[in-house]
């Protein structure tokens, strides 16, 4: 799997922008004089310059130094959100796909979390909770959790009918062993691709979230209340949208090329190939 991800420049470019953006996060402070919550009226609106790389806001504040630390929330949002989502909808796509008196209780739940859309159930929860990082992770994980908990389902349930699987169980090998051991590495793959479109969408989410004012608070700053400061002002600073929004776009690209790469070197087909 190494070597044809080395050897796919469209994932190695995926990779290295995302590593390129997870330093930019970490050493935010170092790259940056600015605090991204100073006040300076004086500086406000300012055009980009070699003081202030991409301008200030209708605050004076510096949106290079904001666009940084964005970059943590937004990162970690996705990431955090990834991890968790694939372990509760592993659990319940296991039980599911498993244990048939369990599949109809929790499909339906998963099946009634889906026919909600994303954005509604995850703004109804913030409106019910509060705005802050926490809360907006556990929304989004709960917006995610069903998608991937239908994908392990299918899994399991292609893997339970094949002749080990069948003849693990006549010779009474217990539940937990099997799904150890001959049913939770096969899951692993699928799981790992679905989890890099999980961390795109949820880095994708919260910045809606936050730009129609249902996410993280103002203070706080992330690309998606970046654009939302920006959004009355838009015709006279384009720059204020137009950037956080390409910071955002080519973050979930490089998600979904790691994620395609994945995908291709995880298939039996596409491994022929290499």
């Amino acid at each position: 799997m190494l070597g044809f991800v080395l050897h796919n420049k469209a994932t190695c470019l995926g990779a290295f922008v995302i590593l390129a953006m997870v330093f930019a996060a970490i050493f935010a402070p170092y790259l940056s004089p600015y605090d991204p919550s100073a006040i300076s009226p004086m500086t406000r609106l300012r055009s980009p310059s070699m003081d202030h790389f991409f301008g200030t806001d209708m605050l004076g504040r510096d949106i290079y130094a904001r666009m940084l630390y964005g970059a943590r929330v937004s990162l970690l949002v996705g990431f955090v959100v990834a991890v968790l989502s694939s372990i509760i909808g592993l659990t319940a796509g296991l039980m599911s796909g498993y244990f048939r008196y369990f599949d109809g209780v929790i499909m339906r739940m998963m099946d009634a979390m889906m026919s909600i859309p994303g954005v509604l159930l995850a703004i109804a929860m913030m409106a019910l909770v509060g705005g802050s990082l926490t809360t907006v992770i556990i929304a989004i994980t709960v917006v995610e959790i069903p998608r991937v908990a239908r994908l392990v389902r299918g899994v399991v349930l292609s893997i339970r009918e094949l002749a080990y699987v069948e003849a693990a169980i006549a010779a009474g090998t217990p539940a937990w062993k099997i799904m150890y051991k001959h049913i939770l590495p096969n899951t692993m793959a699928p799981l790992m691709v679905q989890a890099t479109y999980v961390c795109a969408a949820a880095m994708l989410l919260e910045s809606i979230l936050s730009f129609v004012g249902a996410g993280i608070p103002p203070s706080v700053p992330s690309w998606g209340n970046i654009m939302a400061d920006g959004r009355a002002l838009w015709q006279m600073k384009p720059n204020m949208i137009f950037i956080p929004a390409a910071a955002l776009s080519i973050a979930i690209l490089a998600i979904n090329l790691i994620g395609d790469g994945l995908r291709d070197s995880l298939d039996p087909r596409m491994a022929k190939k290499v």
